[in-house]
C-alpha cells in the first residue's frame, strides 16, 4: 500500500472533526436549557433526566438496527454520516419550530438520537481508515470533537449576549445546534473522503453484530468502555447543574457557573487528544487504567467541595480531563482486534450497549440526589471505572493485546 500523503490525511480528519463537532452539539441542546424548560413546562426531576435519557435511547435503538444490519459496512460511510446529521438537524429544529410539549419533545429527542447512531460510529470507523500506527491520536481527536461539540449548548446558554438578560431562549440554542448539524453534513458529503484502511465492503452477516462480546478480547475491551460510559454521560448531563446549584449555593454569578460547566465538559476534548498520542506510545490500555482511576477518584471527592464552588470548579476541570480521556481508547483497541471487515458493526454494537448503560446512571442521579444531596450522589459512579480498570488489566495479559497499539497493549 502507498504511504498516505500527511497534508490530505490530516486534511481529511480536521474536515471530519469539524463535522463531528458541529453534528454533536445535537445531543445536549435540550440537557443545556433544563432550567428554561423548567420555567416553561414545568418539568418534574424525572422529566429533567428524560431529556437526556430519551437521546441516550434513541441512539441506542438506532445503534442497534445499524449493528444487525451492517450499515456502516455496507454503506459509504460519509453518506451515511451526513444524511443522518441532517435528519437530527431537523428533528431537533422541529421542536423549537412548534414547541410540542415534553411528550412529542421526549419522542423528537429520541428519534434525534437514532440519527446520531448514523454520525458518532461511522465517524469513529471514517478516522481509522486514515490511521493505523496512530489510530488512538486519530479517533482521540475525533472523540475530542465529540466532546467540544457535546459542549456546545452549554456554552451556547452560558454567552450572556446570546440571550436577554443572561438566560438565552430555549428555542435560540435548539435552533443554532441544528444550524450546526446541518453544516456538518454539508462538510460531510461534500469535503470529506475515507482513507485506504478498511476500503472493503462488507458482506451481510448480522451475527457478527454479538461477535465484540463472544470474542474474548473484544468483549474485556467493551468492559472497560462499559466501565467508562456508567461514569461518563450521568457526569456530562449533571456535573453543569452541580456546578450551578454550588455556585447559588455560595451567592456566586450563575452565569459563571454555566461556563464552568462549559469548560468541565469541554476540556475533554484535550484530554482525548492527549491521551491519543500518549496511548499510541506507551500502550491502550496503560492510559485507560489511569484515565478511569483519575476519573473514579474525582467522582468519589466532587461532592466534598459543594460548598467551595472556586475548588469544585477545579476538581470538575480535573474531572473533565479525565473521564473522556480513554474514551477512544476503547474504540481503537476494537478496531485492532476484530475482522477488520467489521470494524463499522464492531463500533456500533460497542457505543450502543454503552449508551444503553448510560440511561441507567443519567435516571439514577436525580433519584439518589433527592437522598443524600449533591455532596455524596457522585460516588455512584466510581463503580464503573473501577470495573474497567479490571477489565482492562485482565485484558493487558492476553497475547492477542499485542495487536493494539503497534505491540504497545
Amino acid at each position: 500500500m502507498d504511504q498516505i500523503n500527511p497534508v490530505t490525511k490530516w486534511r481529511n480528519l480536521a474536515l471530519l472533526a469539524s463535522a463531528e463537532l458541529l453534528a454533536m452539539a445535537l445531543w445536549f441542546s435540550a440537557s443545556a436549557v433544563v432550567p428554561q424548560l423548567t420555567r416553561e413546562w414545568n418539568l418534574s426531576g424525572e422529566q429533567q433526566a428524560w431529556m437526556t435519557m430519551s437521546v441516550q435511547l434513541g441512539f441506542v435503538a438506532g445503534a442497534l438496527v445499524s449493528a444487525v444490519l451492517n450499515l456502516s459496512d455496507r454503506i459509504e460511510i460519509r453518506r451515511l454520516f451526513a444524511a443522518s446529521a441532517l435528519a437530527g438537524a431537523m428533528l431537533n429544529a422541529a421542536i423549537a419550530q412548534w414547541s410540542p410539549g415534553v411528550a412529542v419533545t421526549l419522542a423528537l429527542r429520541f428519534l434525534t438520537g437514532a440519527s446520531l447512531a448514523g454520525v458518532y460510529p461511522p465517524g469513529m470507523k471514517l478516522a481509522a481508515t486514515w490511521c493505523k500506527e496512530d489510530r488512538g491520536l486519530g479517533i482521540g481527536v475525533l472523540v475530542g470533537a465529540l466532546t467540544l461539540g457535546s459542549a456546545a449548548p452549554h456554552l451556547l446558554n452560558a454567552v450572556p449576549f446570546f440571550g436577554e438578560g443572561g438566560m438565552p431562549p430555549w428555542r435560540s440554542v435548539f435552533f443554532a445546534a441544528s444550524a450546526m448539524a446541518a453544516a456538518a453534513a454539508v462538510i460531510a458529503a461534500l469535503l470529506v473522503r475515507a482513507g485506504p484502511y478498511f476500503g472493503q465492503t462488507a458482506p451481510f452477516n448480522w451475527r457478527y453484530a454479538m461477535h465484540a462480546f463472544t470474542y474474548k478480547p473484544a468483549r474485556l475491551a467493551n468492559y472497560g468502555y462499559l466501565g467508562h460510559m456508567w461514569e461518563l454521560y450521568a457526569m456530562w448531563a449533571w456535573a453543569p447543574l452541580f456546578l450551578i446549584a454550588s455556585y447559588e449555593r455560595a451567592g456566586w454569578n450563575v452565569e459563571s457557573a454555566r461556563m464552568a460547566g462549559f469548560a468541565t465538559v469541554g476540556v475533554g476534548a484535550l484530554g482525548c487528544t492527549i491521551a491519543g498520542a500518549m496511548a499510541d506510545r506507551v500502550g491502550r490500555t496503560t492510559i485507560t487504567t489511569w484515565s478511569l482511576i483519575v476519573s473514579g477518584s474525582c467522582s468519589l471527592t466532587v461532592g466534598l467541595f459543594y460548598g467551595h464552588p472556586g475548588i469544585l470548579t477545579a476538581v470538575c476541570l480535573v474531572w473533565g480531563f479525565a473521564v473522556v480521556a480513554d474514551s477512544a481508547q476503547f474504540s481503537a483497541a476494537i478496531s485492532e482486534l476484530v475482522d477488520s471487515r467489521y470494524v463499522g458493526t464492531a463500533l456500533t454494537i460497542q457505543t450502543s450497549v454503552g449508551f444503553l448503560l448510560t440511561a441507567v446512571t443519567i435516571q439514577l442521579i436525580p433519584k439518589l440526589m433527592e437522598k443524600v444531596g449533591w455532596s455524596r450522589v457522585f460516588m455512584l459512579l466510581a463503580l464503573g471505572p473501577a470495573f474497567g480498570v479490571w477489565s482492562m488489566l485482565r485484558l493487558r495479559r492476553l497475547p492477542e493485546a499485542i495487536r493494539m497499539a503497534s505491540g504497545n497493549r
